[in-house]
């Protein structure tokens, strides 16, 4: 993943136009940005090219118009939040394209800021038109791509118009992909993979990835009780996929041929109903009764894992290992969350974590700040983690 051009790699950039694709699908509320988090990872990379004198013109998508032009989906709103982020003017263009977004550009000086209307607004955006491509690269000198979360998505703004001009990464890409390497493209060993959530099913292209890319495995969450029952282990009521046996013993069995260490669950916190504060106890795992279910992994397994840790350089997670939304199954979420943070955080440990579930764990544990890197695109992220190429990243390369 190092074999992209950088914002730092671009010379002479005064008075040029920079054609930057940026994530402000924001929540907005009565008119107003609610949470200008995505905002604010924006400004290193406007803050960098207007510094060089460069008219700085961003693109984004907003909301799913579907190729129409939907006025409660304008960026109008988000362009006066990002002015309020930046603290500085910002200007709007009420087109992506043609006139009106030409002289919105020709209006502003070098080292101004220019956000164009919802790409998504034009129909050939989602489709990765050429024409509409090549009509918007009219508009730029450079092209620059600052959304990761929008790179796993063959679109206009994404791919195509990255082919149509010199493409470069802006700051928040470029540490997104260096954590990315780091963690799995070419991490330091060992390397443990920490994955929960709810199913199989939904990660089993991840699954079957990571057991010939890390050296250790642990499954949390709902997924985990698939294994195992797969293994033959009784869960009771819990939530599990007994149709995907086969697809657990198939992994494992990749993953023994792989070297790769599969760890689960040795006791689990079990109750009867899903509710906060159930009435609950910790068992064995071949001890769950019929009536039971499991929510949460137990003292004995956020051990193991803690101990994996120690023993690994390179930690990546996704998923939580239990129902951490609900107390007092948040434990082990926690526990192992804030031992890798720990770790990250004493330079033990290379931890990057990522997908929507990961970040909102991690913040309740209250160490998303200690992990290496935390990434808020769910997913690119998970595309990324099941070994598939992300367009969006493969039109910078080169």
């Amino acid at each position: 993943m190092t074999d992209f051009k950088r914002i730092d790699d671009a010379d002479h950039l005064a008075g040029k136009t920079a054609l930057v694709r940026v994530d402000f699908n924001v929540p907005v509320a009565n008119g107003k940005v609610t949470d200008d988090t995505r905002l604010r990872a924006a400004l290193d990379t406007v803050n960098a090219l207007s510094g060089k004198g460069a008219k700085v013109a961003l693109l984004a998508h907003f909301g799913r118009p579907k190729g129409e032009v939907k006025p409660e989906l304008s960026l109008k709103p988000v362009a006066e939040a990002f002015a309020g982020v930046l603290g500085a003017p910002v200007a709007f263009a009420a087109d992506c394209v043609g006139e009106v977004a030409q002289h919105a550009i020709d209006s502003i000086q070098g080292g101004g800021v220019v956000l164009l209307e919802n790409t998504r607004f034009k129909p050939g955006e989602e489709k990765n038109d050429e024409a509409l491509a090549t009509e918007m690269a009219k508009l730029g000198d450079l092209y620059v791509n600052d959304a990761f979360s929008a790179a796993h998505r063959a679109h206009v703004t994404t791919e195509a118009l990255a082919r149509k001009l010199p493409a470069y990464a802006g700051r928040a890409m470029e540490r997104e992909l260096d954590a990315l390497e780091a963690a799995l493209g070419n991490p330091e060993r060992p390397v443990l993979a920490v994955v929960g959530g709810a199913k199989v099913s939904t990660k089993i292209d991840l699954l079957k990835n990571l057991v010939s890319k890390v050296d250790a495995l642990a499954i949390g969450g709902g997924m985990a009780n698939t294994f195992l029952a797969a293994r033959g282990q009784p869960v009771g009521k819990s939530l599990c996929e007994h149709d995907l046996a086969g697809t657990c013993r198939e992994i494992e069995a990749n993953a023994k041929a792989a070297g790769c260490d599969i760890i689960l669950p040795q006791d689990v916190v079990v109750a009867k109903e899903f509710a906060a504060n159930a009435p609950h106890r910790t068992c064995p795992v071949g001890d769950v009764a019929d009536d039971e279910m499991i929510l949460d992994a137990g003292q004995q397994t956020v051990g193991i894992i803690t101990i994996a840790m120690d023993a690994a350089k390179t930690l990546v997670w996704n998923g939580p290992l239990g129902a951490f939304e609900i107390e007092p199954f948040d434990k082990a979420t926690v526990a192992a969350a804030r031992a890798a943070g720990e770790r990250a955080k004493a330079g033990k440990l290379v931890a990057v974590a990522g997908g929507g579930d990961t970040v909102a764990a991690l913040n309740h544990a209250g160490v998303a700040d200690d992990f290496t890197f935390v990434s808020t695109a769910g997913g690119a992220f998970l595309e990324w983690m099941e070994g598939k190429a992300l367009p969006g990243v493969e039109a910078l390369k080169g």
